[in-house]
């Protein structure tokens, strides 16, 4: 497999990988590339982050997801995360279909995990203001290596460097269910990088099928919401 030339593995990239954000942040820099623009619509976008952060709850073993059924399964305290807390929230006033948590959830995990990376100093508030028109105002990463990093391990997974953990697993199917392959920078076709990106997620574990799977259905119930 060919590989982008500014991307090639080495000792700069492999060091993006310690100190892991959450993954719903991650998703967020993926979804907005290294100018900080998005690069989805907002409502999918939201889906995933909203999918991201309690597949890590379940990663975790702070919640149990089967048969398209969602329960808290762990420690009861909160995380400090303003959306995985909202889910702990949410799953624990009404276990159940795993696809209502996200759905609530999603209502407000674009602000929030926009808020949390500022308030680390991941991302940067930019206000500008151009011929005499009224400020607008962008979020911006503050470097290039968070958003390298973010992606890294589906990089290394996908283009055969590494062997994939079930985090990165997670990754890989938010990122095919969104179409954000592109963000990987490797030189292969697109149709072929998702399918590569399905099967790492398909061999992570029964709870990251599952809820990918429940993604993709909202996700298309959204977009087909549009057109009607």
């Amino acid at each position: 497999m060919r590989r982008g030339l500014a991307l090639r593995k080495d000792h700069r990239i492999e060091s993006f990988q310690a100190n892991p954000l959450p993954l719903h942040h991650d998703l967020y820099l993926i979804a907005h590339g290294q100018s900080g623009k998005p690069l989805i619509r907002r409502s999918p976008m939201a889906l995933g982050l909203a999918a991201a952060a309690l597949l890590e709850l379940a990663l975790d073993g702070r919640v149990a997801v089967a048969r398209g059924r969602v329960a808290v399964s762990g420690p009861a305290e909160r995380t400090g995360d303003a959306v995985a807390d909202g889910l702990l929230a949410l799953i624990a006033a009404t276990p159940g279909d795993v696809s209502i948590p996200i759905r609530k959830a999603a209502e407000h995990a674009y602000d929030r995990t926009r808020a949390a990376l500022v308030s680390t100093g991941v991302l940067l508030r930019v206000t500008k203001r151009r011929m005499g028109l009224l400020p607008s105002t962008r979020y911006e990463p503050a470097g290039i290596a968070s958003v390298l990093r973010a992606s890294s391990g589906v990089r290394s997974a996908v283009g055969g460097w590494k062997q994939p953990d079930t985090r990165c697993a997670a990754m890989s199917g938010l990122m095919a269910v969104l179409r954000l392959e592109k963000e990987l920078c490797l030189d292969e076709p697109p149709s072929r990088l998702v399918t590569q990106l399905r099967e790492i997620a398909d061999a992570g574990s029964r709870e990251i099928t599952q809820v990918v799977g429940v993604v993709e259905t909202l996700v298309t119930k959204a977009a087909m919401a549009v057109f009607r």
